[in-house]
């Protein structure tokens, strides 16, 4: 990876981008070295530890390193037997503080986020040496009177001395003797010393030490004699103080010596946490996801899969260094082939469409989650080449063209199959001729070589080679003929068309000249233009039917979750009611024993009589009725059922005709259990899935009844309260008294069966009879709500009602 590659996309605007985010000085440095990896295991290593960090500002999003300083210097400087300054050591004891947090943090999410828990676990903490500088500064960075012993003494007699000595100068400015000698009733300093300001001209007066006199001569500076002991008491101790204040930091500087290979790794580790976290915000900032990372080895295991995925695949991929509305683009390359010519107008996009592969490239092998969507690919490439562009120079006399051929031969040289090359307008700036053949001519070379290559042009003859020659694809940017302007959409697949005749004439150029330049054509050009037109408007419309297709798959997959979950709180309730009533059957069964047994005793001791035992007797074919009343409800199912049951899995068939107990009703079988162990079945009109588990062979019911079809107006709809009703009653022809008749009876059905929901069919026509039933639907008792079919159910001409529990 060159320099000129990496400015050339601009990834150097990247790391900007992301040093500004940095909080951590140290880390600056690491962000101005970041680089692209080849390595898969390192690659895939960096972007885990990406996703981490957003993982752990989403679970604590006040985190950040707090007090960390960079304390290289000062270690270092102990390191050579320096003494540090209170500042630097204040500056230990904060990153020394913030250490211990960031790994008490991290080691407790170690499950949630192993990567940085690991590298947590190279921090050292230092908590001997961090108490002492505390116990030893102030937060100002002031030595404190308990740093020790010596220093407590010595400023309890500095203190002392001091106030001695100005006791005794204020006695002096306030003696009458003095008073017309004095310039002004002060005391002052003068070279660390206490001085009384006195007047020249009475010099005599005060014997002392002058130590300063005043600008004009007028005031000098004595030091009374009577103080100079006094005075020299407290220089004295000062002195003293300020050895023994050098000797705490010297000692203090000592102990960050002792640990600073320690402070260096923390150093390191916390600017490493630091960048991870960078990227975690760029991440956030560009809305950016994390690619799966393709190599050899994944490509291998995905062909013995019998997987044929690209190994480049953009989705809806953004130019992180774009701002404003960004148009995304779609791109791949692989496994059909690994050259793409894209093609179309000036300012369409290309370039951009371009630097953004080539750069979204580079962010993901330094680790940086991509601007696209999930489910994004990227190769490793070992190298990346790039020839963007204008490079002409007078002064070393290269023109376009030449400095176009510089770059290309260079990259010819060194390009191989784990190379991603990028050209700009290759082969441009000569003539049309021959540069479209040099480009022909270099693509081919490049494709020999296995290269993943993506070029831009404007020469047609590349669309067609493009289009001849396999493992080349085309595609172009598209541009509004009607707006005059780009749309920057890529699409794959199909060459860019010339639309100079159609922006000529939207730009007012006379119709006879666009007529004549048409005719000057060759017509096969102008044929393959319209076809192109012709094939792209197709596209599009199978672009639209694919996404109402999508759309449509997205409702039908709700509304069988839906159903599937209705289906199972029917099971749950089914086999609530079933324990309950065995567990109150063995209740009553258990009385039964216990008078039994009471009958027994009196039988064994002789003392019965008739009336004991009719009573024994009734009690005894009461516990029969009840046995057989209870087996009835809660019985196992039979052998065959049983059997189907653990066969089902691999035996049902599609079309076959099966029992839900569930709902007592037969259904057919739609397709094979999923991963879930469910089976769509159709019931009636509807179609649901159930579990494997709840499906029966068709004998376990009862005969099928017929089905219910739509009822002549003159006939009433009926059918046994044996049978479950069907979940859906048919009402379209019939008049409103006749079919709330009807529905009533059908509503009354399907609730005691326990259906949860019914569909009712009332046709749209003139809408008198929809209202009508859903009117009274919406004020029956058994029915919790009403809503509107869903539009592959029947739509506005058929109504759902969601029955009460």
């Amino acid at each position: 990876m060159n320099d000129k590659t990496l400015n050339l996309l601009e990834f150097p605007k990247i790391l900007q981008q992301l040093a500004g985010r940095v909080s951590y000085t140290p880390t600056k440095d690491l962000v101005a070295e970041l680089r692209p990896s080849a390595d898969p295991a390192e690659v895939r290593h960096r972007l885990a530890l990406t996703s981490e960090a957003s993982r752990l500002l989403e679970i604590k999003s006040s985190f950040s390193l707090g007090g960390a300083r960079d304390i290289r210097t000062a270690a270092r400087r102990a390191q050579l037997g320096g003494t540090l300054e209170s500042e630097d050591l204040l500056d230990v004891q904060s990153t020394l503080s913030a250490v211990r947090g960031i790994r008490n943090t991290l080691s407790k999410l170690s499950d949630q986020l192993p990567l940085l828990a690991a590298t947590a676990l190279r921090l050292r903490d230092g908590p001997r040496l961090e108490k002492e500088i505390a116990r030893c500064l102030g937060p100002r960075g002031e030595v404190v009177d308990d740093a020790s012993e010596a220093l407590r003494r010595i400023r309890t007699q500095l203190r002392s001395a001091h106030e001695r000595l100005l006791n005794r100068l204020n006695e002096m400015v306030a003696s009458p003797a003095y008073r017309q000698a004095l310039q002004e009733p002060i005391v002052t300093q003068r070279d660390g010393r206490y001085v009384i300001p006195v007047k020249a001209d009475f010099r005599g007066q005060l014997k002392g030490v002058v130590h300063d006199q005043s600008a004009s001569g007028a005031t000098l500076y004595v030091e009374p004699l009577a103080t100079v002991d006094l005075n020299n008491r407290w220089r004295e101790l000062q002195l003293d103080e300020d050895r023994e204040v050098k000797r705490i930091l010297k000692d203090l500087s000592t102990g960050v010596a002792a640990l600073a290979p320690e402070l260096l790794e923390d150093v390191a580790a916390l600017a490493e946490l630091d960048l991870v976290l960078a990227k975690a915000l760029y991440a956030s900032d560009l809305r950016a996801t994390e690619p799966l990372i393709v190599d050899e080895a994944t490509l291998a295991a995905e062909g013995r899969r019998g997987e044929d995925l690209p190994w480049l695949r953009l989705l809806q991929a953004r130019h992180p260094l774009l701002t404003g509305q960004v148009v995304p683009i779609d791109v791949w390359l692989g496994p059909d082939f690994s050259v793409l010519v894209i093609t179309g107008p000036n300012t369409g996009g290309k370039t951009v469409a371009l630097k953004t592969i080539g750069l979204l490239t580079l962010m993901a092998q330094c680790g940086l989650h991509i601007p696209a969507a999930e489910g994004s690919r990227v190769r490793i490439f070992a190298g990346v080449f790039a020839d963007i562009g204008d490079e002409q120079s007078i002064e070393q006399s290269l023109s376009t063209f030449s400095s176009h051929m510089t770059n290309i031969v260079g990259v010819l040289a060194t390009a191989d199959g784990n190379s991603l090359v990028l050209l700009d307008e290759l082969g441009a700036g000569t003539d049309p001729a021959e540069g479209s053949a040099l480009a022909r001519s270099i693509l081919a070379h490049l494709l020999e070589r296995g290269a993943t290559v993506v070029a831009t042009t404007h020469y047609s003859e590349l669309k067609a080679f493009a289009h001849l020659t396999p493992g080349l694809q085309n595609a172009s940017v598209e541009f509004d003929v009607n707006t005059l302007s780009p749309t920057y959409r890529l699409s794959i697949g199909l060459p860019g068309r010339s639309n100079a005749l159609a922006i000529a004439t939207r730009l007012g150029l006379p119709r006879d000249i666009v007529k004549s330049a048409k005719a000057l054509m060759d017509p096969r050009k102008v044929e393959v233009e319209a076809l192109l037109g012709r094939i792209r408007q197709e596209r599009q419309a199978a672009s639209a039917a694919r996404e109402e297709a999508a759309l449509a798959l997205e409702d039908a997959r709700k509304l069988q979750a839906r159903l599937s979950e209705a289906w199972r709180n029917i099971e749950t309730e089914r086999h609530k009611v079933v324990v309950t009533a065995r567990e109150q059957a063995e209740q009553e069964l258990e009385d039964v024993r216990r008078r039994l047994a009471r009958a027994n005793a009196v039988l064994e001791a002789g003392a019965w009589n008739r009336q004991d035992l009719r009573s024994a007797l009734q009690d005894t074919q009461q516990a029969q009725r009840q046995l057989a009343e209870v087996s009835k409800t809660s019985q196992p199912p039979s052998p065959e059922a049983e059997a189907f049951a653990e066969e089902q899995v691999d035996d049902l068939e599609t079309g076959q005709m099966v029992w839900i107990e569930s709902v007592q009703q037969h259904g057919e079988v739609l397709g094979q259990p999923d991963a879930r162990g469910e089976v769509e079945v159709r019931l009636g009109a509807l179609k649901t899935r159930v579990p494997a588990s709840a499906i029966q062979p068709a004998s376990a019911g009862p005969a099928r009844p017929r089905r219910m079809t739509t009822p002549a107006p003159a006939l009433s709809q009926t059918w046994t309260t044996r049978v479950a009703p069907p979940l859906q009653i048919d009402l379209r022809g019939m008049r409103a008294e006749e079919a709330l008749e009807i529905l009533d009876k059908f509503v009354d059905d399907a609730y005691l069966s326990g259906l949860p929901f019914v569909r009712v069919v009332h046709g749209k026509g003139t809408g008198v009879l929809r209202q009508v039933v859903r009117e009274h639907l919406g004020r029956h008792a058994l029915v919790r709500s009403v809503q509107t079919a869903d539009a592959r159910e029947g739509g506005e001409g058929a109504t759902i009602a969601q029955l009460a529990s």
